[in-house]
C-alpha cells in the first residue's frame, strides 16, 4: 500500500470567500488534526479590504501552531511575505497566475511582471528564513479561456528555473481538465522538477476531482490538495464553484484503491457536516451518504425497502 500526502487548504480556500469567525477556524483546525491532517495551507497574508475573511492570518497562526504541523499561507507581495515570516509560517506560496486577464485582476500584475516580483521576492524570503514557493493559478485553463497545456506551461517552467524557485502548486482551479490532461502536463512538469516534489491542486467546478486525484497518486505526486467538503472559492469571482477536490470523497477513494492516507475518514465526515451544519457552503457526497462499509459487521449508509407493486386487477391481454 502506498502512502499519499494530502494537504488540507479548506481554511484558507474556504474562508477568503465565507467569512466566519476566528473561533470557528481555530476549531476547524483542531478538528483536522484530530481526523490526522497534519499539513494545511493556513490563511493568506493579502490586504484585509480585498480579503477581510482572511484579516485575521496572524491570529489563527498563533492559534494553531503546534509541534508537527507543517503550516503554510499565500502571499501577493512582499509585505505579506515578512507578514507571513513575522507569523511563524513555515512557508509562503505566491499567488502567480498563467492567466493574464486573472493575473491583472488579481494582484494588479502581468503574469510577466509577477514572475518578476517573485524573483525579487526569492532574496527577501532567503533573509527571512522562510521557504517560498509558487502557485501556478490556472495552469490547465480558465477562469474563461481555453484550455493550456504544456505548451504554455513551458516558459513559465522556463523561468521558474530561472529565479531558481522549485516548490511549485500546480492549481487547476477551474476543474478544467480530466486525467488525461493531468498526465499531459504532469509529464512536461517532470522534466523541470522530480513528481514527488510537485504539489497538485484540482479542483471539482466540473465533477472531475476525486478522478484526478487517483491519477496523480498514481503517478506519485509529492502532495495533493484537498478542501473539506469541497468548500471553497474566490471573492473576485462571486456565485461561481471555487471549491477544492473533498476532502473526505478523496480520502476514501484513495484508500478503496489501496492508498494510505494516514486519515480518520469518519471524523472527516464528522467535521464536513459539522462545517456544513455551520453555514458554510460545500459539495461533497461522503458526508451524506456515509463512507462504504468496511466488514460484514458494517451498517449499510443506507437501507431501502423493496414491496412489490399490487394491482386491483389482473393486467388484459
Amino acid at each position: 500500500m502506498s502512502a499519499v500526502h494530502l494537504r488540507e487548504i479548506a481554511p484558507r480556500l474556504t474562508f477568503q470567500a465565507h467569512p466566519v469567525p476566528t473561533q470557528l477556524k481555530i476549531e476547524l483546525v483542531q478538528r483536522l488534526v484530530h481526523a490526522g491532517i497534519r499539513d494545511f495551507e493556513l490563511s493568506s497574508f493579502v490586504r484585509p479590504d480585498l480579503v477581510p475573511g482572511l484579516a485575521d492570518a496572524t491570529e489563527v497562526f498563533d492559534a494553531v501552531r503546534a509541534p508537527g504541523l507543517t503550516l503554510g499561507c499565500c502571499i501577493g507581495n512582499e509585505r505579506g511575505l515578512r507578514a507571513a515570516a513575522a507569523a511563524g509560517a513555515d512557508s509562503a506560496t505566491f499567488l502567480l497566475s498563467a492567466d493574464e486577464d486573472f493575473a491583472r485582476a488579481n494582484i494588479g500584475r502581468s503574469t510577466t511582471e509577477s514572475l518578476d516580483e517573485l524573483e525579487r521576492l526569492a532574496d527577501v524570503a532567503t533573509g527571512l528564513g522562510i521557504a517560498l514557493g509558487t502557485y501556478v493559478i490556472f495552469a490547465w485553463g480558465g477562469p474563461t479561456g481555453p484550455v493550456r497545456g504544456p505548451a504554455e506551461l513551458e516558459p513559465i517552467a522556463q523561468r521558474l528555473g530561472e529565479i531558481g524557485v522549485t516548490d511549485w502548486v500546480l492549481a487547476d482551479s477551474s476543474g478544467y481538465a480530466a486525467p488525461p490532461q493531468i498526465r499531459d502536463l504532469l509529464d512536461a512538469a517532470a522534466h523541470h522538477l522530480p513528481l514527488e516534489s510537485l504539489t497538485v491542486q484540482v479542483h471539482d467546478n466540473r465533477g472531475l476531482g476525486v478522478a484526478n486525484v487517483l491519477t496523480l497518486a498514481e503517478l506519485g505526486v509529492g502532495t495533493i490538495d484537498v478542501s473539506l467538503a469541497g468548500s471553497g472559492g474566490h471573492p473576485a469571482m462571486p456565485g461561481q464553484r471555487g471549491g477544492g477536490v473533498c476532502t473526505e470523497d478523496a480520502a476514501q477513494a484513495l484508500e478503496l484503491a489501496g492508498h494510505d492516507t494516514g486519515l480518520d475518514l469518519a471524523a472527516l465526515v464528522d467535521t464536513a457536516n459539522w462545517l456544513a451544519d455551520a453555514g458554510v457552503p460545500g459539495m461533497g457526497f461522503v458526508r451524506h451518504v456515509g463512507p462504504v462499509p468496511r466488514s460484514a459487521q458494517a451498517p449499510a449508509a443506507l437501507t431501502f425497502s423493496w414491496k412489490s407493486p399490487t394491482h386491483e386487477s389482473e393486467p388484459t391481454q
